[in-house]
């Protein structure tokens, strides 16, 4: 019986029952309220794309969301829960200070790793130009993953890139990827064909690249990530990814089986 009803006598039972019942409403309208706000303040902060990332991250497979100081044997077991971004990270800050700094050793690990240079584990990099301004390229590893592309998709000039965000798309072997910003900033311009494209990304101010392996770091990484190709050769019965001379393969796809091909492209970009 409700309270419109004319036979409905306000009573201890109904109170409760009606209470219970419009606080139930309230909250769950305030919950959507709130959330309403959320996706719009984060759509007018231009945070939709990196709410997007971290999502998606969550659904990449624990193997692949190694933190850094992993990598180095600081930390073994340490999985990075913060999106690659370790500009937030209070333990990165402390195990940075505890770090030795061991030189790193330039030279050619079956593909070319160049010391000038910061890397996202999506195998894009980033390097701080004299001018303020920061290049961004495909790394040699992945530029040997993606082979010669069907299509390249470069942002234009004046797109805004934020970190972890899709910068780039490419089509190869059919196959739609997209490849991650390293860096925050505004493209002013692109160069380069294929993969061997360039762009030149205007940060508004001193570069932030915590995020990003460097020197002895990046090569550990960049052997792990050799590693887990070799891995992907041998159980798809494709013999060694390394060609005579100890150099990998010019073009990854044109060796492996599709299905494992196409499962490796996303691995490594870090499409989930």
């Amino acid at each position: 019986m409700f309270p419109w009803s004319p036979e409905f006598v306000w009573d201890a039972g109904h109170v409760i029952f009606f209470g219970a019942f419009y606080s139930v409403l309230a909250a769950i309208a305030g919950g959507l309220g709130l959330a309403a706000w959320r996706a719009f303040r984060d759509a007018r902060d231009g945070r939709l794309a990196a709410v997007a990332w971290h999502a998606e991250f969550e659904e990449l497979p624990r193997s692949a969301r190694a933190c850094r100081h992993q990598l180095t044997g600081e930390a073994p077991d340490r999985v990075c829960e913060k999106g690659f971004d370790c500009r937030g990270c209070g333990e990165h800050a402390a195990l940075e200070k505890l770090r030795p700094r061991p030189a790193a050793v330039a030279g050619r690990f079956g593909f070319d790793l160049s010391l000038d240079r910061f890397y996202h584990r999506g195998h894009t990099w980033a390097r701080p130009e004299v001018d303020g301004t920061v290049s961004v390229g495909l790394d040699d590893v992945a530029r040997r993953l993606v082979g010669t592309p069907d299509a390249v998709v470069l942002p234009p000039p004046g797109t805004r890139l934020e970190t972890n965000a899709p910068a780039i798309r490419l089509r190869t072997r059919g196959v739609e990827v997209r490849l991650l910003s390293p860096v925050d900033g505004t493209v002013v311009a692109t160069s380069g064909e294929g993969a061997g494209f360039t762009l030149r990304v205007d940060p508004g101010g001193p570069v932030d690249v915590r995020h990003l392996l460097y020197g002895r770091e990046a090569q550990v990484w960049a052997l792990r990530e050799l590693e887990r190709l070799q891995g992907a050769f041998g159980a798809a019965g494709a013999g060694m990814a390394l060609a005579d001379g100890g150099e990998l393969v010019d073009d990854v796809g044109a060796v492996l089986p599709r299905e494992r091909y196409d499962a490796l492209l996303g691995e490594m970009l870090l499409e989930p």
